[in-house]
């Protein structure tokens, strides 16, 4: 379950430091829009595993790791790019040869929220809104009332109808605001398919009789086939997939799970971008940007947890790959990024510019 570390009432009595402005870059960036976008989110995974691998202070703990010898076998090497590559191999194979990772903070190279809370719904919020809306402090379900970028496309005539999300966390269609805008959002164990395929309601079916644990939190096996039968059957032009069971482990405290899902999760990614490279329609004409909603605590012993309270909480990365990516693979530079910054980088990647009030510049990309 997504933990609120604070309440709002204790929120609300700190003296936060303002969000940080992002200025427009100099130069308007340089981003060849392609035709299709998939975007992927992997709700509370650490920049440490994504640019080094699993985390010996916390691998090697029997408090966090269980099975600590087989999970060494699996994923460790003294070298953190094997490492890395062990836990990631789509990642490290794939990605950062024919695209770019931004946030390794070895080379002073940052993402970071803009909101001040660190959870979810802000961060979700900063991603499809483009604002550090200081109003969300919370993971309540709530209509969101700013505009976002998914129901911004699915406004223009070119991506009508063809703008769908998934997700494993419940709380989406209230931070897409479904109800405000329509947007086909299946997330956590929702009954209401219409006009679903046949494997589609299989796959429903499997939810209805064969899952006990009916959290918050829908198994991301469940959302990433549903979504990739919607997008088989559909063939939508945007696609948001919101994946969930890192920070569910993570907070239960089970490093070992944690990674095991991380690996899971690389590997669906690396199935789907398989078969968007062998699909007319899609092949050469489809980006992917993946990232995440916040980071966790830097320190061992808050690794589990996340919250403006908590060093680290901020710290976030992003990878993207497609054709008007240059292959620069990892962002080695100076540079500080900001999450806020996505909403309109999502519309630029399709050729189209994000029209909201106050709302933060697309990235530059490298």
């Amino acid at each position: 379950m997504k933990n609120i570390l604070v309440s709002v009432f204790l929120l609300a009595a700190v003296p936060f430091p303002p969000s940080p402005t992002v200025k427009p870059p100099e130069h308007p960036p340089a981003i060849i829009a392609s035709e299709n976008l998939f975007i992927i989110t992997i709700d509370g995974f650490r920049w440490q595993e994504i640019f080094n691998g699993a985390d010996s202070a916390l691998l090697f703990n029997e408090n966090y790791t269980a099975g600590t010898e087989y999970m060494k076998m699996m994923y460790w090497s003294a070298d953190a790019e094997e490492r890395r590559r062990k836990l990631l191999p789509f990642f490290w194979n794939v990605l950062s040869a024919k695209g770019q990772l931004y946030g390794n903070r070895k080379f002073d190279n940052r993402v970071n929220n803009a909101n001040s809370y660190s959870i979810s719904y802000p961060g979700y919020n900063e991603i499809f809104t483009g604002t550090a809306d200081p109003g969300i402090t919370s993971n309540d379900k709530k209509g969101n009332p700013n505009l976002n970028v998914l129901e911004f496309l699915n406004g223009k005539p070119f991506f009508k109808g063809r703008v769908a999300a998934f997700s494993s966390w419940d709380v989406f269609p209230y931070i897409l605001n479904q109800e405000r805008n329509d947007l086909p959002v299946n997330s956590g164990y929702n009954k209401d398919r219409p006009g679903e395929s046949p494997a589609q309601q299989m796959i429903g079916k499997v939810e209805e009789t064969a899952v006990y644990n009916k959290t918050a939190t829908r198994y991301d096996e469940l959302t990433f086939l549903t979504a990739t039968e919607y997008i088989k059957e559909h063939r939508p032009r945007v696609a948001f997939i919101g994946l969930g069971e890192t920070d569910e482990f993570a907070h239960d405290g089970r490093y070992d799970l944690y990674l095991e899902q991380a690996a899971k999760t690389d590997k669906m990614i690396a199935g789907l971008w398989h078969w968007v490279q062998t699909t007319p329609g899609y092949k050469n004409n489809t980006t992917f940007l993946i990232t995440t909603d916040h980071g966790r605590g830097s320190k061992r012993s808050k690794w589990s947890s996340h919250g403006g309270f908590i060093r680290g909480s901020s710290q976030t990365w992003l990878a993207l790959i497609g054709p008007g990516i240059k292959a620069s693979g990892e962002i080695r530079e100076d540079q500080q990024l900001y999450q806020v910054q996505l909403a309109q980088t999502i519309a630029a990647l399709l050729g189209e510019e994000f029209v909201s009030k106050d709302i933060a510049p697309a990235i530059s990309l490298r």
